[in-house]
């Protein structure tokens, strides 16, 4: 099969096409023959060295596909409610750049109706992480009110949308006016400038000082202390990424008074029944939600995963370089061609 391999740690060009022998599907896992794979940034941060792939997962890059089931464990296939040559699209550990990937059955879900297979490769990485952290870690409710730092990011716009259908007040930040606008435009209530306004201060004051109930953060660093200063009462911090720094300092004081909780999750190392888990509430609440029409993937660009350009190896090295930029709304996909 041919693939996007990692040649070494660095910039994106090192991310090449290859070759590589088809994987063979084990107990418990099907094999997709891939049309469509999304693109996030723990792929950035594995080509980069700093992200290295679990015990036993492929070292290939890319965490979403979505295609054709190839072939699998039978019984596992049944008990899922699955059959070969169905269409799905799955979350997996690592191995996504590729026209052929192998995948836990507990981690696929049928394509929503009414979805393409570049929009259902685009759907599973965050909407797994935004159910787990704003639903299950966050135990966000109707009537409440979120905010989303990075509101425009592929975590973001996802955190948006699943918010709004569940009925929550929605707040985001992004870093310029246009990316603002895009937040309005997917369905949020507010957007802040982070840039030219204070967020923490801004968010207060859209709460006429009673705080938000829950924070999706994908920055950290000396973004917490001004976190747990917009926090409700018994208000809920989740962490998911540490893009401004591993340190940070806040007033410990205001946790106790407010009995606010900190957490924070990663996704990628959790065995396969918790991210079943994750799959069978998705299928419940969140996929009929895309099939309404109420939540839709929201994708800036696609490319031929293999394709060479600007200077750049392959599809999947641009794509990499534009995530770097910050300058996209929305997902990544990279697409292969089909025998």
């Amino acid at each position: 099969m041919k693939c996007i391999e990692i040649r070494e740690p660095g910039e994106p060009a090192v991310l090449v096409p290859a070759e590589r022998p088809l994987p063979q599907a084990g107990p418990g896992e099907l094999r997709i023959r891939v049309s469509a794979s999304g693109v996030n940034r723990p792929d950035v941060l594995q080509r980069a060295g700093h992200y290295p792939a679990p015990p036993g997962a492929s070292d290939l890059p890319g965490l979403e596909v979505a295609g054709v089931i190839e072939s699998g464990d039978a019984a596992a296939l049944s008990a899922a409610g699955l059959q070969l040559g169905q269409r799905v699209c799955a979350l997996v550990a690592g191995g996504g750049y590729a026209e052929v990937c192998v995948a836990p059955v507990a981690q696929c879900l049928p394509v929503p109706a009414g979805c393409s297979d570049v929009e259902a490769a685009a759907l599973p990485e965050t909407f797994f992480t935004v159910w787990s952290n704003v639903f299950d870690r966050g135990r966000l409710q109707a009537g409440e009110t979120l905010l989303v730092q990075g509101g425009t990011s592929g975590i973001g716009v996802t955190a948006i949308q699943l918010a709004k259908a569940a009925g929550a007040t929605v707040i985001v930040t992004a870093g310029s006016d246009d990316k603002c606008a895009a937040a309005l435009r997917l369905g949020a209530d507010h957007a802040i400038n982070h840039r030219t306004q204070d967020f923490a201060q801004q968010a207060l004051q859209l709460t006429g000082g009673r705080g938000v109930d829950v924070i999706l953060d994908m920055v950290a660093g000396d973004y917490v202390q001004r976190e747990v200063e917009c926090l409700a009462e018994d208000g809920r911090l989740v962490i998911i990424a540490v893009q401004g720094g591993t340190r940070s300092q806040f007033n410990a004081g205001l946790v106790l008074r407010r009995r606010l909780t900190i957490t924070g999750s990663t996704l990628r190392p959790r065995p396969v029944a918790f991210k079943a888990a994750i799959a069978q509430a998705l299928r419940q609440r969140v996929w009929p939600w895309l099939e309404q029409g109420r939540v839709r993937p929201v994708i800036h660009q696609v490319w031929p995963a293999l394709e060479a350009g600007d200077g750049l190896p392959s599809g999947a090295a641009r794509a990499h370089a534009l995530m770097e930029s910050g300058q996209l709304i929305g997902k990544l996909v990279l697409t292969w061609s089909q025998p």
